[in-house]
Protein backbone atom coordinates (compact mmCIF):
# COMPACT_ATOMS: atom_id res chain seq x y z
CA UNK A 1 0.00 0.00 0.00
CA UNK A 2 1.15 3.36 -1.18
CA UNK A 3 1.86 6.11 1.07
CA UNK A 4 -0.19 9.74 0.84
CA UNK A 5 2.91 11.20 0.07
CA UNK A 6 4.35 8.38 -2.63
CA UNK A 7 3.60 8.39 -6.60
CA UNK A 8 0.72 6.83 -7.54
CA UNK A 9 0.89 7.66 -11.10
CA UNK A 10 2.49 9.93 -13.54
CA UNK A 11 1.34 11.40 -17.04
CA UNK A 12 3.51 12.53 -19.62
CA UNK A 13 3.57 14.13 -22.80
CA UNK A 14 5.84 15.62 -25.45
CA UNK A 15 9.06 15.47 -22.92
CA UNK A 16 12.33 13.94 -24.84
CA UNK A 17 11.66 9.99 -26.63
CA UNK A 18 8.06 10.38 -24.91
CA UNK A 19 5.21 11.14 -27.10
CA UNK A 20 2.77 10.18 -24.40
CA UNK A 21 2.75 7.76 -21.73
CA UNK A 22 0.40 7.14 -18.49
CA UNK A 23 2.38 5.21 -15.83
CA UNK A 24 0.95 3.26 -12.10
CA UNK A 25 3.61 3.21 -9.53
CA UNK A 26 3.49 0.14 -6.92
CA UNK A 27 6.26 -0.04 -4.35
CA UNK A 28 8.83 -1.62 -6.01
CA UNK A 29 8.99 -0.17 -9.55
CA UNK A 30 12.05 -1.94 -12.10
CA UNK A 31 12.15 -0.31 -15.56
CA UNK A 32 13.66 -2.59 -18.48
CA UNK A 33 14.52 -2.15 -22.15
CA UNK A 34 17.17 -1.39 -24.33
CA UNK A 35 19.57 1.09 -25.16
CA UNK A 36 17.56 4.03 -26.59
CA UNK A 37 14.22 2.43 -25.40
CA UNK A 38 13.39 5.58 -23.04
CA UNK A 39 14.32 4.58 -19.58
CA UNK A 40 16.95 7.11 -19.06
CA UNK A 41 14.43 9.65 -20.21
CA UNK A 42 11.78 8.41 -18.18
CA UNK A 43 13.97 8.75 -15.24
CA UNK A 44 15.39 12.53 -16.21
CA UNK A 45 11.42 13.31 -15.87
CA UNK A 46 12.18 13.34 -12.41
CA UNK A 47 15.08 15.23 -12.61
CA UNK A 48 13.03 17.54 -14.35
CA UNK A 49 10.02 18.01 -11.78
CA UNK A 50 12.69 18.72 -8.93
CA UNK A 51 14.63 21.63 -10.78
CA UNK A 52 10.70 22.67 -11.34
CA UNK A 53 9.93 22.44 -7.68
CA UNK A 54 13.27 24.24 -6.47
CA UNK A 55 12.07 27.01 -9.12
CA UNK A 56 14.89 25.98 -11.70
CA UNK A 57 13.67 25.78 -14.90
CA UNK A 58 15.42 28.05 -16.43
CA UNK A 59 18.77 26.70 -15.62
CA UNK A 60 17.82 23.20 -16.46
CA UNK A 61 16.38 24.21 -19.94
CA UNK A 62 19.55 25.88 -20.61
CA UNK A 63 21.41 22.90 -20.37
CA UNK A 64 19.55 20.69 -21.87
CA UNK A 65 18.63 23.19 -24.86
CA UNK A 66 14.81 23.32 -25.85
CA UNK A 67 14.81 20.68 -28.69
CA UNK A 68 16.21 18.35 -26.89
CA UNK A 69 13.57 18.49 -24.16
CA UNK A 70 10.63 18.52 -26.56
CA UNK A 71 9.50 15.20 -28.28
CA UNK A 72 11.15 15.27 -31.98
CA UNK A 73 12.03 18.76 -31.10
CA UNK A 74 9.70 22.28 -31.47
CA UNK A 75 8.56 21.89 -35.49
CA UNK A 76 6.85 18.58 -33.73
CA UNK A 77 5.94 19.35 -30.46
CA UNK A 78 4.72 22.27 -29.16
CA UNK A 79 4.44 21.68 -25.55
CA UNK A 80 5.26 19.12 -22.58
CA UNK A 81 2.85 18.32 -20.31
CA UNK A 82 3.26 16.53 -16.50
CA UNK A 83 0.86 15.63 -14.28
CA UNK A 84 2.00 13.44 -10.77
CA UNK A 85 -0.56 11.98 -8.68
CA UNK A 86 -0.74 11.29 -4.96
CA UNK A 87 -3.49 9.14 -4.01
CA UNK A 88 -6.32 11.12 -5.31
CA UNK A 89 -4.44 14.48 -5.38
CA UNK A 90 -1.77 15.77 -8.34
CA UNK A 91 0.22 18.55 -9.78
CA UNK A 92 0.47 19.16 -13.04
CA UNK A 93 1.85 21.44 -15.56
CA UNK A 94 2.58 22.49 -19.28
CA UNK A 95 5.46 24.08 -20.80
CA UNK A 96 5.34 26.20 -23.54
CA UNK A 97 9.09 27.16 -25.45
CA UNK A 98 9.46 31.13 -26.24
CA UNK A 99 10.82 32.91 -29.11
CA UNK A 100 14.08 33.34 -26.75
CA UNK A 101 14.89 29.81 -25.99
CA UNK A 102 13.32 29.73 -22.72
CA UNK A 103 10.20 27.29 -21.35
CA UNK A 104 7.44 29.27 -19.18
CA UNK A 105 4.51 27.92 -18.07
CA UNK A 106 1.20 27.36 -20.52
CA UNK A 107 -0.86 26.54 -17.23
CA UNK A 108 0.30 25.07 -13.30
CA UNK A 109 -2.26 23.22 -11.39
CA UNK A 110 -3.26 20.87 -8.87
CA UNK A 111 -5.69 18.10 -9.07
CA UNK A 112 -8.37 16.20 -7.51
CA UNK A 113 -9.63 12.68 -8.36
CA UNK A 114 -12.03 11.14 -6.63
CA UNK A 115 -16.00 11.13 -6.27
CA UNK A 116 -15.17 13.72 -9.26
CA UNK A 117 -12.37 15.12 -11.05
CA UNK A 118 -11.57 18.91 -10.78
CA UNK A 119 -8.43 20.86 -11.39
CA UNK A 120 -7.77 24.48 -9.74
CA UNK A 121 -4.59 26.83 -11.96
CA UNK A 122 -2.15 27.82 -9.68
CA UNK A 123 -0.98 30.68 -12.47
CA UNK A 124 -0.49 30.63 -16.00
CA UNK A 125 2.27 32.55 -18.25
CA UNK A 126 5.14 31.82 -14.97
CA UNK A 127 9.14 31.36 -15.94
CA UNK A 128 9.23 29.37 -12.60
CA UNK A 129 6.79 27.73 -10.94
CA UNK A 130 3.77 29.02 -8.51
CA UNK A 131 3.00 26.07 -6.88
CA UNK A 132 4.13 27.42 -3.44
CA UNK A 133 1.70 29.85 -3.58
CA UNK A 134 -1.20 27.15 -3.80
CA UNK A 135 -4.75 27.46 -5.35
CA UNK A 136 -6.52 28.90 -1.87
CA UNK A 137 -8.72 26.00 -1.80
CA UNK A 138 -8.84 22.94 0.29
CA UNK A 139 -6.24 20.95 -1.55
CA UNK A 140 -3.28 23.20 -1.10
CA UNK A 141 -3.61 21.65 2.71
CA UNK A 142 -2.86 17.77 0.70
CA UNK A 143 -0.29 19.18 -2.15
CA UNK A 144 1.71 21.79 -0.73
CA UNK A 145 2.92 19.87 2.03
CA UNK A 146 3.68 16.77 -0.47
CA UNK A 147 6.01 19.13 -2.85
CA UNK A 148 7.44 21.11 -0.23
CA UNK A 149 9.47 18.11 0.78
CA UNK A 150 10.39 17.62 -2.97
CA UNK A 151 9.58 13.75 -2.04
CA UNK A 152 11.36 12.13 -4.85
CA UNK A 153 15.08 12.00 -5.46
CA UNK A 154 16.91 10.95 -8.24
CA UNK A 155 20.30 8.93 -8.11
CA UNK A 156 23.40 8.53 -10.41
CA UNK A 157 26.49 6.97 -9.44
CA UNK A 158 27.79 6.30 -12.51
CA UNK A 159 30.76 8.29 -12.49
CA UNK A 160 33.69 7.17 -10.38
CA UNK A 161 36.65 8.03 -12.62
CA UNK A 162 39.69 9.66 -10.87
CA UNK A 163 38.20 13.00 -10.66
CA UNK A 164 34.93 12.65 -9.85
CA UNK A 165 33.24 14.12 -7.05
CA UNK A 166 33.06 11.75 -4.60
CA UNK A 167 36.98 11.39 -4.31
CA UNK A 168 37.80 14.68 -3.84
CA UNK A 169 37.53 16.86 -0.59
CA UNK A 170 34.41 17.92 0.38
CA UNK A 171 33.07 20.50 3.72
CA UNK A 172 32.28 18.28 6.20
CA UNK A 173 28.95 20.36 7.08
CA UNK A 174 27.69 19.42 3.93
CA UNK A 175 25.89 16.31 5.31
CA UNK A 176 21.94 17.23 5.67
CA UNK A 177 21.26 14.43 2.64
CA UNK A 178 23.36 12.41 0.13
CA UNK A 179 23.98 14.22 -2.92
CA UNK A 180 22.69 12.51 -6.24
CA UNK A 181 25.76 11.72 -7.46
CA UNK A 182 27.03 11.06 -3.54
CA UNK A 183 29.86 14.00 -3.53
CA UNK A 184 29.17 14.68 -0.03
CA UNK A 185 29.71 10.50 0.80
CA UNK A 186 32.67 11.27 3.07
CA UNK A 187 30.73 14.14 4.84
CA UNK A 188 27.66 12.04 5.06
CA UNK A 189 29.12 8.75 6.53
CA UNK A 190 30.91 11.26 8.99
CA UNK A 191 27.65 12.30 9.99
CA UNK A 192 26.04 8.89 10.27
CA UNK A 193 29.26 7.50 12.18
CA UNK A 194 28.47 9.80 14.60
CA UNK A 195 24.98 10.25 15.07
CA UNK A 196 23.19 6.70 13.72
CA UNK A 197 25.68 4.50 14.64
CA UNK A 198 23.39 1.40 14.17
CA UNK A 199 22.70 2.66 10.45
CA UNK A 200 26.76 2.66 9.87
CA UNK A 201 27.39 -0.20 11.72
CA UNK A 202 25.17 -2.07 9.08
CA UNK A 203 26.63 -0.01 6.33
CA UNK A 204 30.06 -1.42 6.86
CA UNK A 205 28.56 -5.05 7.57
CA UNK A 206 27.02 -5.10 4.23
CA UNK A 207 29.91 -3.42 2.28
CA UNK A 208 32.09 -6.52 4.09
CA UNK A 209 29.85 -9.23 2.05
CA UNK A 210 30.76 -8.42 -0.89
CA UNK A 211 34.59 -6.74 -0.01
CA UNK A 212 35.93 -9.19 2.58
CA UNK A 213 38.97 -7.21 2.86
CA UNK A 214 37.16 -4.31 3.89
CA UNK A 215 37.55 -3.44 7.59
CA UNK A 216 35.90 0.19 8.14
CA UNK A 217 35.77 4.08 6.62
CA UNK A 218 38.45 6.60 7.98
CA UNK A 219 36.31 9.38 8.68
CA UNK A 220 38.33 12.52 10.14
CA UNK A 221 38.57 16.10 8.89
CA UNK A 222 41.76 17.07 7.27
CA UNK A 223 45.02 18.17 8.79
CA UNK A 224 45.34 21.69 8.60
CA UNK A 225 41.43 22.32 7.10
CA UNK A 226 39.04 20.91 9.40
CA UNK A 227 36.22 22.41 7.58
CA UNK A 228 36.89 19.77 4.79
CA UNK A 229 36.82 16.06 4.89
CA UNK A 230 37.76 13.13 1.99
CA UNK A 231 36.91 9.28 1.83
CA UNK A 232 39.32 6.92 3.17
CA UNK A 233 39.49 2.99 4.10
CA UNK A 234 41.21 0.74 6.00
CA UNK A 235 41.77 -3.00 5.09
CA UNK A 236 41.52 -5.64 7.73
CA UNK A 237 44.96 -6.80 9.45
CA UNK A 238 46.37 -3.78 8.11
CA UNK A 239 47.50 -0.44 9.51
CA UNK A 240 47.46 1.26 6.69
CA UNK A 241 45.34 4.28 5.40
CA UNK A 242 44.25 3.92 1.59
CA UNK A 243 42.19 6.33 -0.25
CA UNK A 244 39.11 6.10 -2.35
CA UNK A 245 40.82 5.87 -5.47
CA UNK A 246 41.89 2.23 -4.34
CA UNK A 247 38.90 0.83 -3.95
CA UNK A 248 37.41 -0.11 -7.18
CA UNK A 249 34.71 1.20 -9.31
CA UNK A 250 32.36 -1.35 -8.29
CA UNK A 251 32.60 -1.79 -4.67
CA UNK A 252 32.79 2.57 -4.27
CA UNK A 253 29.56 2.51 -6.54
CA UNK A 254 28.00 -0.31 -3.83
CA UNK A 255 29.13 1.56 -0.92
CA UNK A 256 27.24 4.46 -2.37
CA UNK A 257 23.92 2.39 -3.05
CA UNK A 258 24.31 0.74 0.45
CA UNK A 259 24.07 4.39 1.88
CA UNK A 260 21.20 5.23 0.34
CA UNK A 261 19.43 2.44 0.91
CA UNK A 262 20.75 1.98 3.95
CA UNK A 263 20.97 5.67 5.87
CA UNK A 264 17.94 6.25 8.34
CA UNK A 265 14.67 6.77 7.07
CA UNK A 266 14.17 10.41 7.96
CA UNK A 267 16.84 11.30 5.78
CA UNK A 268 15.59 9.33 3.00
CA UNK A 269 12.43 10.98 0.72
CA UNK A 270 9.58 8.91 0.03
CA UNK A 271 10.47 7.91 -3.68
CA UNK A 272 14.02 6.88 -4.18
CA UNK A 273 14.74 6.87 -7.92
CA UNK A 274 18.23 4.81 -8.88
CA UNK A 275 19.40 5.18 -12.86
CA UNK A 276 21.12 1.93 -13.84
CA UNK A 277 22.39 0.55 -10.26
CA UNK A 278 23.79 -2.70 -11.62
CA UNK A 279 27.00 -0.85 -13.45
CA UNK A 280 30.13 -2.31 -12.76
CA UNK A 281 28.88 -4.78 -10.13
CA UNK A 282 29.02 -8.50 -9.26
CA UNK A 283 26.54 -10.87 -9.69
CA UNK A 284 26.40 -11.26 -5.81
CA UNK A 285 26.56 -7.57 -5.71
CA UNK A 286 23.50 -7.57 -7.54
CA UNK A 287 21.47 -9.98 -5.33
CA UNK A 288 22.55 -7.98 -2.51
CA UNK A 289 21.36 -4.84 -3.70
CA UNK A 290 18.39 -6.41 -4.59
CA UNK A 291 17.46 -7.68 -1.03
CA UNK A 292 18.13 -4.06 0.63
CA UNK A 293 15.65 -2.67 -2.38
CA UNK A 294 12.98 -5.12 -1.39
CA UNK A 295 13.55 -4.21 2.47
CA UNK A 296 13.36 -0.97 2.06
CA UNK A 297 10.39 -1.00 -0.42
CA UNK A 298 8.18 -1.55 3.10
CA UNK A 299 8.44 2.06 3.91
CA UNK A 300 9.66 4.14 0.60
CA UNK A 301 8.91 3.75 -2.97
CA UNK A 302 11.91 2.54 -5.00
CA UNK A 303 12.01 3.21 -9.25
CA UNK A 304 15.24 1.71 -10.94
CA UNK A 305 16.28 1.43 -14.57
CA UNK A 306 18.18 -1.65 -16.05
CA UNK A 307 19.84 -3.61 -18.49
CA UNK A 308 20.90 -6.35 -15.92
CA UNK A 309 19.38 -9.81 -16.85
CA UNK A 310 20.39 -10.59 -12.99
CA UNK A 311 18.85 -7.96 -11.37
CA UNK A 312 15.53 -8.53 -13.22
CA UNK A 313 15.60 -11.99 -11.64
CA UNK A 314 15.40 -10.62 -8.45
CA UNK A 315 12.12 -9.26 -8.84
CA UNK A 316 8.44 -9.96 -9.02
CA UNK A 317 6.67 -9.85 -12.35
CA UNK A 318 4.24 -7.34 -10.86
CA UNK A 319 7.51 -5.01 -9.87
CA UNK A 320 8.45 -5.32 -13.79
CA UNK A 321 7.76 -2.11 -16.57
CA UNK A 322 8.23 -2.62 -19.90
CA UNK A 323 9.81 -0.19 -22.40
CA UNK A 324 10.36 -0.70 -25.74
CA UNK A 325 10.32 2.37 -28.33
CA UNK A 326 8.37 2.46 -31.82
CA UNK A 327 7.41 5.56 -34.37
CA UNK A 328 5.51 7.19 -31.34
CA UNK A 329 8.28 7.37 -29.36
CA UNK A 330 8.88 5.21 -25.78
CA UNK A 331 5.98 3.02 -24.63
CA UNK A 332 5.73 1.30 -21.44
CA UNK A 333 4.10 -1.78 -19.90
CA UNK A 334 3.66 -2.94 -16.48
CA UNK A 335 3.78 -6.76 -16.43
CA UNK A 336 1.65 -9.10 -15.00
CA UNK A 337 1.47 -13.02 -13.93
CA UNK A 338 -1.22 -13.85 -16.48
CA UNK A 339 0.90 -12.47 -19.19
CA UNK A 340 3.27 -15.07 -18.72
CA UNK A 341 1.36 -18.14 -16.63
CA UNK A 342 2.52 -20.39 -19.21
CA UNK A 343 6.36 -19.61 -19.10
CA UNK A 344 6.75 -19.12 -15.58
CA UNK A 345 4.97 -23.00 -15.22
CA UNK A 346 7.83 -24.07 -17.18
CA UNK A 347 10.45 -22.38 -14.73
CA UNK A 348 11.77 -19.81 -16.77
CA UNK A 349 13.07 -16.90 -15.24
CA UNK A 350 12.35 -12.90 -16.00
CA UNK A 351 15.58 -12.72 -17.03
CA UNK A 352 15.51 -15.89 -19.58
CA UNK A 353 11.61 -14.36 -20.93
CA UNK A 354 13.37 -11.13 -21.53
CA UNK A 355 16.72 -12.22 -23.46
CA UNK A 356 14.13 -14.18 -25.48
CA UNK A 357 11.90 -11.25 -26.04
CA UNK A 358 9.02 -13.15 -24.88
CA UNK A 359 7.24 -9.61 -23.36
CA UNK A 360 9.10 -7.35 -25.17
CA UNK A 361 11.76 -4.51 -23.99
CA UNK A 362 14.63 -5.52 -26.32
CA UNK A 363 15.98 -4.34 -29.67
CA UNK A 364 13.93 -6.25 -32.81
CA UNK A 365 16.24 -8.17 -35.55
Amino acid sequence: MLKDDQLSRITIEGYKSIKKCDVSFGKINVLIGSNGAGKSNFISAFSLLQNILLKNLQVSVAQSGINALLYKGRKVTEDIGFEVYFGKNSYGFNLVPTDDNRLIFRKEFFGYHGQWDNESSVAYGNSEAKWDTGVHNKIDRYVVPILKKQNWRVYHFHDTGRSSKVKQEHNISNNKVLQFDAANLAAFLYRLKRNYKKNYDEIVMIIQLIAPYFSDFVLEPQEGNEEQIVLKWQQKGCEDIFNVSQLSDGTLRFICLAVLLLQPHELQPATIVVDEPELGLHPYAITIFAEMVKQLSNEKQIIISTQSVELLNEFDVEDVIVVDRGENGSKFRRLSEEDLEVWLKEDYSLGDLWKKNIFGGRLSK
